[in-house]
């Protein structure tokens, strides 16, 4: 019952990052390999995806209730992105992520780089492309992100809203709200893929949706109530956490 209360804090906490930018895994999951370190990874991480989903879906009703979205182009992009994430979890199984998780941090310090120069980039929600040609756009950032989400997955949510910002002329907000429905997608799509195959304890998934719910709720919250320069900031913060992460991973550890 400890362990189950530890990784649910932690949902909670995910759920709030999550709902936020993006990044919930940076919490919940390492609280996992922490909480129940004699279990499968994939176990761990079927789990994880069993909770998540939850959290991304609910933070999607949540803004779509508020956010004025592009839904014929975002429909689209969302399956395009269950695709790629199946895609992306099948090459898995012919190659190693190796190369990946050496040039994570390194993408990753190049968005920061660019985030932090381009002082006005993502405050205001000016979109660029329109009909056909967002769709299209929306379609290979769903593609694309969500096969590196099931091939290896670290900062899925992070790339999905700096490229919603960066190609398609996104505030913060708007391309945080876009993003939930992309993840939902991808995490659905691993979600189906470990649970076919018996990786999720249902109990433990079950605590940690409702948690990561509450947590969904009150990130969602904060990112309406406070605007895109709140969720600006908070992209910037979780960003620099991943890089420390993946950085450690991949030339330390």
């Amino acid at each position: 019952m400890t362990e189950l209360a530890i990784v649910a804090l932690a949902s909670l906490f995910a759920g709030c990052v999550d709902a936020i930018v993006g990044g919930g895994g940076l919490i919940l999951v390492p609280a996992l390999f922490g909480m129940y370190p004699g279990a499968a990874p994939a176990t761990l991480l079927g789990t994880n995806k069993g909770s998540g989903i939850w959290g991304t879906g609910w933070a999607t009703l949540q803004f779509a209730r508020r956010v004025q979205l592009p839904w014929k182009s975002l429909l689209p992009a969302a399956a395009a992105a269950l695709a790629g994430s199946f895609a992306g979890a099948w090459a898995l199984t012919l190659a190693s992520p190796d190369s990946l998780r050496k040039a994570l941090p390194l993408v990753l310090v190049a968005v920061l780089a660019y985030t932090l120069a381009r002082k006005d980039l993502g405050r205001h929600h000016a979109p660029r492309l329109h009909g056909a040609a967002q769709t299209a756009t929306a379609c290979a950032i769903g593609s694309v992100v969500g096969f590196y989400d099931g091939f290896f997955g670290p900062g899925a949510g992070s790339f999905f809203v700096f490229l919603f910002v960066r190609l398609l002329g996104f505030d913060f907000l708007h391309a945080s709200a876009s993003a939930k429905l992309l993840n939902t997608a991808t995490n659905a799509s691993a979600l189906l893929l470990l649970a076919s195959k018996g990786h999720v304890w249902w109990h433990v998934a079950a605590v940690l949706a409702l948690a990561n719910v509450t947590g969904s709720l009150i990130g969602t919250r904060l990112a309406l109530r406070h605007g895109a320069g709140f969720v600006r900031t908070a992209f910037i913060v979780v960003v620099t956490a991943l890089i420390a992460k993946s950085g450690w991973d991949a030339f330390v550890r």
